[in-house]
């Protein structure tokens, strides 16, 4: 199998509106990406910023299900976040309630799909919602970007040592 070179995340905010588009392709199949998303072991290994190990408290990966995990930086400094899922998750739509605990009662909505691109690639769309622009603004220019591309080649590396142990 070839693994082929990722484009960096892209991210769209425009101007004035309160919302946050992500995309950014993953090279392997939809269901494996999904399962990544699914599964908390999976999830763990790949989900966050490089230099940051995670923990996950709770995940009940169902509609009213909730989550929390903690980002833990090598110095023991821990960052929780926490949500709740909105509807039954499928590859085809995922919606959750997203809010960092360092900043309690900003509170994002997000929806993410995984389009099949064909050839083994998934495209992970995610569209944010917060609660205002200056919430949003905060977000982004807190690194969020930076933290996803992080997680996403994480991503890569999981989905690829799945696929060659033909999991």
């Amino acid at each position: 199998m070839t693994t082929r070179t990722a484009a960096p995340i892209k991210v769209t905010a425009e101007p004035g509106l309160p919302f946050v588009g992500t995309e950014r392709e993953v090279d392997a199949p939809r269901e494996l990406v999904f399962r990544c998303f699914a599964e908390p072991e999976l999830l763990a290994r790949w989900l966050g910023p490089k230099r940051l190990e995670m923990r996950i408290d709770e995940f009940d990966f169902r509609d009213g299900g909730r989550y929390r995990y903690v980002n833990v930086e090598p110095d023991g400094t821990e960052y929780g976040f926490h949500g709740v899922f909105h509807g039954t998750p499928t590859p085809d739509g995922m919606t959750q309630t997203f809010e960092f605990e360092g900043a309690p009662g900003h509170v994002s909505l997000d929806h993410m799909e995984l389009v099949e691109l064909g050839g083994g690639r998934t495209l992970i769309r995610v569209h944010s919602v917060f609660q205002s622009v200056e919430a949003r603004d905060a977000m982004v220019t807190h690194g969020m970007a930076d933290g996803m591309e992080q997680g996403y080649q994480k991503l890569e590396a999981l989905v690829a040592e799945l696929q060659a142990a033909g999991r």
